[in-house]
C-alpha cells in the first residue's frame, strides 16, 4: 500500500473536531440559572383540574392536611400563572382557639374567615407583609398557608421576592421563594386589597387545582409558629403539617420527626 492510499484513509478516520461549547458536557454548558430553575422533588405539577366546594368542607384539621400536596393557582391581571405546592399548613379553630383570629367573634378585619369554606381570608402585618387562609368547615375556623413549594413561573417569584430592585432576587433559591407565609404572598402577588375574600371555587384570579394527596405517614406533625402570645394551651396544640422531607417547608421540627419516625 502505498503512502499516498495511507494518508487518505487515516483523514478519512478523524472524526469531526468540536467547538469549545459541543466539548463541554451537558452540566458545564447549562447555565446557572438554567440549573436551578429545574422542579424540587415535587410528585407533580398543576393539574388544571380546580377543586370543588366539597373538598374545603371539612373540619379544619383535616382540611389542614388535605391541603398538603394541592397546588394554588394565582392568575395575574396579564394572564401569567403563578404556581406553587402546599407544602406546609396551620390550623385555627375559631372561637376554641385563642390563637385564631375569629376567637373573639367576627370583626370588619376577619369578616372572610365566616364566610363558606374556600374563601380567602388574607391579612397584613407590620404594615408591609401579608398571609393568606383558607375557609374551611366550622365557624371562623380557617387554614393558614405557611409554604409552598413554586411550580410555575419562578423566574416572576424571585423578582416580587427581591428587596433590591437591580438584582431582581437573582441570589434567592427556589426553596426559598415560598418557605414562609408572607414570602409565599410576595412570590404569588398575594394581597388583601385583590385577594381577600376570593372564593377559591369561582374566582378567575385564585383558586386551588388537585395535586398528589401526601399520605398520612409523611405527614409531620408540629406546634404552631409564633403565637406564644395566646398563651401556653394554645401555643402547645398540635396544629401545625407540613410534608416531611421537603426542602420549602418555613421551619423543621426534628423532634416531631423523631416521633413519627417510631410510630
Amino acid at each position: 500500500m502505498d503512502q499516498k492510499t495511507t494518508s487518505k484513509r487515516k483523514a478519512s478516520n478523524k472524526k469531526p473536531s468540536k467547538n469549545k461549547d459541543e466539548v463541554a458536557s451537558k452540566y458545564f454548558r447549562e447555565s446557572h440559572e438554567s440549573r436551578s430553575e429545574k422542579p424540587l422533588n415535587n410528585p407533580t405539577m398543576a393539574s388544571g383540574t380546580k377543586h370543588l366546594r366539597a373538598f374545603f368542607e371539612l373540619p379544619c384539621l383535616e382540611l389542614s392536611k388535605a391541603l398538603l400536596g394541592q397546588v394554588l393557582v394565582r392568575k395575574l391581571p396579564n394572564g401569567e400563572r403563578l404556581s406553587g405546592r402546599i407544602v406546609e399548613t396551620e390550623a385555627y379553630l375559631g372561637s376554641a382557639d385563642s390563637a385564631s383570629h375569629s376567637y373573639k367573634g367576627p370583626t370588619g378585619r376577619n369578616g372572610a374567615m365566616f364566610m363558606q369554606p374556600g374563601t380567602a381570608y388574607v391579612y397584613n402585618i407590620y404594615g408591609m407583609y401579608c398571609c393568606m387562609n383558607i375557609s374551611s368547615q366550622g365557624t371562623g375556623s380557617c387554614v393558614l398557608l405557611r409554604a409552598l413549594e413554586p411550580l410555575e413561573n419562578q423566574d416572576i417569584m424571585r423578582g416580587a421576592r427581591s428587596t433590591r430592585r437591580q438584582d431582581e432576587g437573582k441570589g434567592l433559591k427556589i426553596k426559598d421563594l415560598c418557605n414562609g407565609p408572607s414570602k409565599l404572598c410576595q412570590a404569588l402577588h398575594i394581597d388583601k386589597d385583590s385577594i381577600n375574600t376570593q372564593d377559591l371555587v369561582t374566582s378567575g384570579c385564585i383558586w386551588l387545582e388537585k395535586g398528589a394527596p401526601v399520605q398520612e405517614e409523611e405527614i409531620i406533625v408540629s406546634t404552631r409558629i409564633g403565637i406564644e402570645s395566646a398563651g401556653p394551651e394554645s401555643a402547645s396544640k398540635p396544629y401545625r403539617f407540613y410534608v416531611r422531607n421537603s426542602d420549602c417547608v418555613s421551619r423543621r421540627d426534628k423532634k416531631a420527626e423523631a416521633k413519627n419516625d417510631q410510630s
